[in-house]
């Protein structure tokens, strides 16, 4: 494997020093350029043109990428009367050729050029980069969209989970992935190298990344495991400085308590689910004393249900609530909160089992993630994260998503098939308790 990837290092430096070297001299607008590439036979002056395109991109300003990015949407985009007459053909003949040549005008020229841009070495990750800065334009141009769901398309098939290398991340992986996975960390900022080191080094700690074998230094995906004896209530337990390192023999439980997605230029291909599954596989085998696999997860859209419902459904109890977890995470300490335990806990369950989107799925992000993935709604905790940001964003509340091996396909189709919410006789419970009294606010009639 080393061996392969240092003749492959070598390999692509050769190639890169060559076509920069070659497409240094080409002049011709970035438009020209690409319909030659669209047009070219040769592979060496392929490569040659691709990599200059690659090149000339990566140089341009703001304004000329929304140039090349308009090109692709208007000038490669399909041809609506070709598809029309291809679709009556075949309709009619029902012929392969009819069917080949339906097939062919069905697909956006761009998604071949972006096939061509692709075949030199170290072009995928720049790809990457270049849809990144598409999606930082596209609430400004939605017409884009279009584009974007060709980068969409090819991005599913080249990160295809077959191609994907799951990895542990331990204190012996390099400085420079250990470096990203500091900088990369979405939900429970690593302060330091000691903090990171205290998530990754004793036994009772893991962490596993997903890379693809074209970006063998940049973790796609990755989670956070620590084992447990029972399921821990908040994410102060699982990250205390001082707590006892548990042996692995001991614990019974593993606990996914941060999951992050690192290439905002891969938003939208799914990797969190099978990522979850794979780590459960692999856990299962190694450590089979373990019983509950669950996660201790943020409820990000929480706080913001909450101020709806204080400003729409003059909601006093929620707006109680919520100017108390305001005022502890601007006083940085939850004592505003603590009296507010059980109507938290009850709110909570409501919103993630009752509160929908107009689409029928859960209103919590979160929530769709893991409930897609076939897990149940365990429990919910109060004054579980009491950052300053799990106060803003949650009001301190997170929530336990059990992976049931024996569910988990059940669950997922329940899910997927009836917008059916698993969840266990806890959540039931809550639920059953009702919401907080509601009280309205004095109107003055003006």
């Amino acid at each position: 494997m080393t061996r392969s990837r240092f003749l492959s290092d070598i390999l692509g430096t050769i190639f890169e020093r060559r076509y920069s070297a070659m497409d240094a001299s080409d002049k011709r607008p970035i438009e020209e350029m690409c319909r030659a590439l669209l047009t070219s036979v040769g592979e060496v002056s392929g490569l040659k043109l691709a990599s200059a395109i690659l090149n000339r991109f990566s140089q341009m300003e703001d304004d000329q990428k929304e140039a090349f990015f308009r090109y692709l949407t208007e000038e490669l985009d399909v041809d609506p009367d070709a598809i029309q007459a291809s679709a009556r053909a075949y309709g009619e003949s029902r012929a392969t050729e009819d069917l080949q040549k339906l097939t062919r005008v069905s697909e956006p020229t761009r998604q071949e050029l972006l096939r061509r841009l692709n075949q030199v070495p170290g072009a995928t990750p720049r790809l990457v980069a270049m849809r990144l800065d598409l999606l930082d334009i596209l609430d400004e141009h939605p017409e884009f969209g279009r584009t974007d769901l060709d980068f969409m398309h090819l991005f599913s098939s080249w990160f295809n989970r077959g191609f994907l290398v799951l990895r542990r991340i331990d204190w012996d992986t390099p400085a420079n992935i250990l470096e990203k996975i500091i900088q990369y960390e979405a939900v429970h900022a690593i302060n330091d190298w000691d903090d990171l080191r205290r998530r990754i080094e004793p036994e009772d700690r893991h962490c596993f990344a997903y890379f693809h074998p074209v970006m063998p230094d940049e973790p796609l995906i990755f989670v956070e495991v620590a084992l447990s004896k029972g399921v821990p209530g908040s994410v102060q337990e699982v990250l205390a400085e001082d707590r006892e390192v548990l042996s692995e023999t001991e614990a019974d439980s593993a606990v996914f308590y941060s999951i992050s997605n690192c290439q905002r230029g891969l938003s939208g291909i799914s990797f969190g689910n099978s990522l979850i599954k794979q780590v459960v596989e692999d856990l299962s085998r190694d450590l089979p004393h373990l019983r509950t696999f669950v996660t201790l997860s943020p409820m990000p859209g929480f706080g913001k249900w909450l101020e709806a419902r204080r400003t729409g459904d003059l909601d006093e109890a929620a707006g109680e609530i919520v100017e108390a977890a305001r005022h502890a995470a601007n006083e940085d300490h939850p004592t505003s909160l603590t009296a507010f335990g059980d109507e938290l806990r009850a709110l909570a369950a409501h919103y993630l089992v009752e509160e929908k989107r107009s689409d029928g799925l859960p209103l919590d992000p979160v929530a769709r993630f893991h409930l897609g993935n076939g897990a149940l709604i365990h429990d919910v905790h109060a004054l579980a994260d009491i950052s300053s940001n799990g106060l803003r964003q949650s009001c301190g509340v997170m929530v336990n998503y059990l992976y049931d091996l024996a569910r988990v396909e059940q669950n997922h189709e329940e899910f997927v098939d009836n917008l059916t919410i698993a969840r266990s006789r806890g959540i039931q419970a809550l639920l059953r308790s009702g919401l907080p009294e509601r009280k309205p606010r004095n109107v003055v009639n003006g």
